[in-house]
C-alpha cells in the first residue's frame, strides 16, 4: 500500500481493470446462476431472446469473466511483495548457512542426529518460511485459477508437510538446505513479472532467462545430486533407516517430480521466446482475451493471436510481452 503502489504509479501502471461488460439483467442471471461459459445451444437461445448477435453475447461473457480479475496494479503489488519476501529470506538463509558446517558438507546434517541444537536464527528461518507457505496455500484459492492449480496445491502441501515434519523430527539442517535452494530462483521470477507489468520487455526477458537457468541448475542439478543424495544415501549410511525415512524422502521425491514438470514448461517457454524473439505467454495461465477485435481477427489467426485497438499484438488478450508470467 505504501511502497509497491507508489512505485507502480511512478512506473505508469494505472489502476484500471479490463473492459467492463454492458449491464444486462438476463445475461447477468445466466452468468451468476447457470454458467459462465455457455455452450452453442444456450448462446443461440440467448441470441433469439435478446436479438443479439452470437458473437456479441460471447464477447459479453468474456468481458464479464475478465472484469472480476485483478488489475495490473494489484498484480504488480502482489509480485513486489513476493519479490521482497523471497529476496529477503534468500539472503537471510545464505548469510545464516554460510557459516554452517552442513552447508559445505551435507554429511554434517546427520552427525549426532537427533541430538542437534536448534539455534534462534534457525528457528526464525523455519517459522518465517512455514508462515509464508501457509499464506500461499490459502491465497491460492482467491488468486486467478491457472492450469497448474493442482500442481501448485500439491507443491504447497508437500512443502508445508516437509517443513513441519523436518521440524518435528529435528531434521532442520537438511531442511534449511532445501528451503534456501528453492528460494534461489523464486525472486528472479517475481522480478521478471515486475518488469513485465511495467512493460520493460528486455529486462523482463533477461530476468526470465536468468530465472530459467537458475531454476534448472538448482532443481534438476543441485537438488537431486546434493539434497536427495544426502537424504536417500548418506542418512541411510550414517543413522540407518529411521521409521519415517520413507515418508520424508517420499515428499522430497514428490517435489522433484514437480521440478521436472515446471522445468519442461520453462524450457518450452524459453524455446518459444528464442523462436519469436521475445518471451511469450505463461503456459500455466488460463487467461482470456478482452479485446473487442478478437472475434474479427480470430478466423485469420485460428484464435491464437489478435490485434487490440492500439495495434499491439496480443496473445489470449494480454500484451505479448511477458505473457508467460501473467498472474
Amino acid at each position: 500500500r505504501f511502497i509497491a503502489k507508489p512505485c507502480a504509479i511512478n512506473l505508469g501502471i494505472q489502476d484500471s481493470g479490463p473492459h467492463r461488460a454492458q449491464p444486462n439483467a438476463i445475461l447477468e442471471k445466466v452468468f451468476t446462476s447457470i454458467t459462465k461459459s455457455p455452450d452453442g445451444k444456450r448462446l443461440e437461445g440467448l441470441s433469439k431472446q435478446l436479438d443479439w448477435d452470437v458473437r456479441k453475447i460471447q464477447r459479453w461473457f468474456r468481458h464479464r469473466r475478465n472484469q472480476d480479475k485483478p488489475t495490473t496494479l494489484t498484480k504488480f503489488c502482489e509480485s513486489m511483495w513476493r519479490f521482497t519476501f523471497y529476496l529477503s529470506i534468500f539472503f537471510y538463509g545464505i548469510r545464516f548457512l554460510w557459516t554452517a558446517p552442513w552447508f559445505w558438507d551435507t554429511r554434517q546434517c546427520w552427525y549426532n542426529y537427533p541430538f542437534q541444537p536448534l539455534t534462534s536464527r534457525l528457528y526464525y528461518y523455519y517459522i518465517l518460511e512455514l508462515a509464508f507457505y501457509w499464506s500461499l496455500m490459502f491465497s491460492q484459492f482467491t488468486d486467478i485459477k491457472r492450469k497448474d492449480f493442482l500442481i501448485m496445491f500439491v507443491h504447497h502441501l508437500a512443502t508445508i508437510g516437509l517443513i513441519t515434519f523436518s521440524y518435528m523430527n529435528n531434521m532442520v539442517r537438511v531442511g534449511t538446505l532445501v528451503l534456501c535452494l528453492h528460494d534461489a530462483s523464486d525472486f528472479l521470477l517475481e522480478a521478471a513479472k515486475l518488469a513485465n507489468y511495467a512493460k520493460y520487455q528486455r529486462l523482463c526477458d533477461a530476468f526470465f532467462m536468468l530465472f530459467g537457468v537458475v531454476f534448472i541448475v538448482t532443481r534438476l542439478g543441485i537438488y537431486p545430486f546434493w539434497i536427495l543424495n544426502t537424504t536417500l544415501f548418506e542418512s541411510w549410511e550414517l543413522i540407518g533407516p529411521y521409521p519415517s525415512w520413507w515418508l520424508f524422502n517420499g515428499l522430497l521425491i514428490t517435489l522433484q517430480i514437480l521440478h521436472i514438470i515446471w522445468s519442461y514448461l520453462i524450457i518450452r517457454t524459453a524455446y518459444k521466446a528464442l523462436v519469436r524473439g521475445k518471451v511469450s505467454k505463461d503456459d500455466r495461465s488460463d487467461v482470456e482475451s478482452s479485446s473487442e477485435e478478437e472475434d474479427v481477427t480470430s478466423n485469420s489467426t485460428k484464435g491464437v493471436f489478435s490485434t487490440s485497438s492500439n495495434g499491439s499484438n496480443r496473445i489470449n488478450g494480454h500484451v505479448a510481452s511477458g505473457q508467460w508470467m501473467e498472474e
